[in-house]
């Protein structure tokens, strides 16, 4: 699948959803208005806005977060998507990365759950998919320079930790695990 018919795939299942609060009904407007004119959407060189994604990583345990190495605030894990990547391949592999644990997506393959249009580093804009990923009740052991510490939280202290964009995701994520 080309770029563009990701781009028009997520167009189509982000017209289709209700939002799950104001932040987000704001983040799919601009998202339906930017995403399908951007040449290289998942390439952060060629545009000063590009889509991420972004792992809601769930066990019996709650949901896993990291303390992000530059933004020193506890986040979901996420990041730029790499060549050949789409989305949901690009929040496994961050999540992976970030938490050193053995992710997956649930066994109906990925689920997207959550947007959230926010600023990037350097000036950019980040359109930012969210997708549920599956762990294993483990520790995480994250890769040496990922994340500057990595937890398992209980849905209520996420919540109550979170930014509007991602206590929102997690409001939505813990409807369908439970």
């Amino acid at each position: 699948m080309t770029p563009v018919e990701i781009v028009a795939q997520l167009c189509a299942h982000f017209a289709a959803a209700t939002p799950c609060d104001e932040r987000e009904r704001e983040s799919i407007q601009q998202f339906l208005s930017i995403a399908p004119t951007l040449e290289a959407p998942f390439d952060e060189h060629a545009n000063d806005t590009h889509i991420t994604g972004s792992a809601i990583v769930v066990g019996k345990r709650g949901v896993v977060l990291h303390l992000h190495k530059r933004l020193n605030i506890w986040l979901q894990p996420g990041g730029h998507i790499e060549s050949g990547e789409t989305p949901a391949e690009g929040a496994l592999r961050e999540a992976r990365e970030e938490t050193g644990l053995n992710v997956r997506h649930p066994d109906n393959g990925p689920v997207l759950v959550h947007l959230d249009v926010h600023p990037g580093p350097r000036g950019h804009t980040h359109l930012d998919v969210r997708y549920i990923v599956m762990a294993d009740d483990v520790e995480p052991a994250p890769g040496v320079d990922e994340s500057q510490d990595v937890a398992w939280f209980a849905w209520d202290d996420a919540i109550a930790m979170a930014d509007k964009g991602l206590a929102g995701a997690l409001r939505v994520v813990r409807t369908y695990v439970r």
